[in-house]
Parts: C-alpha cells; sequence; structure tokens
C-alpha cells in the first residue's frame, strides 16, 4: 500500500509569537502521539482541497491561506479528459524506511474559526508557541509520529532559523 498526504503547519501570530496547532493522534492500537493536521489525498483530489479538507475534519478549523496556493496552475481545458495541477509546497517527504510507504506534503497556512476538543481521529488540537515546539522536538522526538518529526525539523531549520524566536 501507497499514501499521498497533504499536511498543514498552521500558523498564526499571537501577544508577538509565531505559534502553531499541534494535535493528539487517536487512532486504535496505535500511540497517542503528537502530531501535525493532514492526512490522506482521496483519489483525484487536489493537494490543497485535501489540506483544507483535513484540516477541518480534525481540528474544526477553515484554512483561509495557504503559502504558495498562488503558484498553482493546472491544466483545465487542456484535455478534458485529463487534469494536473503543479503547487509549491512548503516541504515534500518520502518514507524510505520502517512504517507505511507513503510521501506527502507540508504546507504552511492560516486558519480561522474554533478548535474541536475531537477531531477525525485526532484529541485536543491546541496552540503551541515555536519555543514549545522546538523544545519538545528536541528533548522527546519520539512524542511526535515519524512522518512529522522531519517536517518539524525542516520547518525550524528553513522558517525560523535566522530570526528570532518570540
Amino acid at each position: 500500500m501507497f499514501y499521498v498526504n497533504a499536511r498543514a503547519i498552521v500558523e498564526r501570530e499571537r501577544d508577538g509569537k509565531t505559534e502553531i496547532i499541534v494535535q493528539t493522534r487517536n487512532k486504535p492500537n496505535q500511540p497517542k502521539q503528537l502530531e501535525l493536521p493532514g492526512g490522506g489525498v482521496e483519489q483525484f483530489e487536489s493537494l490543497t482541497e485535501a489540506l483544507r479538507r483535513e484540516v477541518k475534519e480534525e481540528t474544526g478549523l477553515e484554512v483561509t491561506w495557504i503559502e504558495g496556493e498562488d503558484t498553482r496552475i493546472d491544466t483545465e481545458g487542456i484535455n478534458p479528459n485529463f487534469v494536473v495541477e503543479c503547487v509549491r509546497p512548503f516541504a515534500a517527504y518520502q518514507t524510505i524506511k520502517g512504517g507505511i510507504d507513503s510521501v506527502g506534503y507540508y504546507f504552511v497556512c492560516k486558519a480561522e474559526g474554533e478548535l474541536l476538543e475531537e477531531g477525525d481521529r485526532t484529541q485536543n488540537p491546541r496552540w503551541i508557541t515555536v519555543d514549545e515546539l522546538a523544545e519538545r522536538i528536541h528533548s522527546d522526538p519520539l512524542q511526535f509520529i515519524n512522518i512529522d518529526c522531519a517536517a518539524i525539523l525542516f520547518y525550524l531549520k528553513h522558517r525560523v532559523n535566522g530570526r528570532v524566536i518570540n
């Protein structure tokens, strides 16, 4: 089995600090680890549509902006039986050992609304500061699901590194 995922790094600025959403994974027979919102892309679903759907299902929030969405190009109108989209994600991943074979695309985005207490196979979606995120990933990376560890490290290095984290 091979999976394609759309995953979100949902950001907001609050009191001069950058925060992102983490949630607790709540899937049968799996450990309750922290994760970023996101999940499987359905057949013929665009990446950005999947991202919006997954964030809504898991957190209750409506995605209002996706970084890179303005780069999206599709081939609608060229061949009525075949449409392809290209869009620039923030990061891409592929599992290269262990677990379930998958590829995925992370998008930095913004969202609005009220957080759910429990979403689709998730619990307690919440905002944490980037400082807390960095402390958590460096002190105990195994508290996060495996695929999100790499994305969080990538985010901290390529988005946060070089600027002061509030």
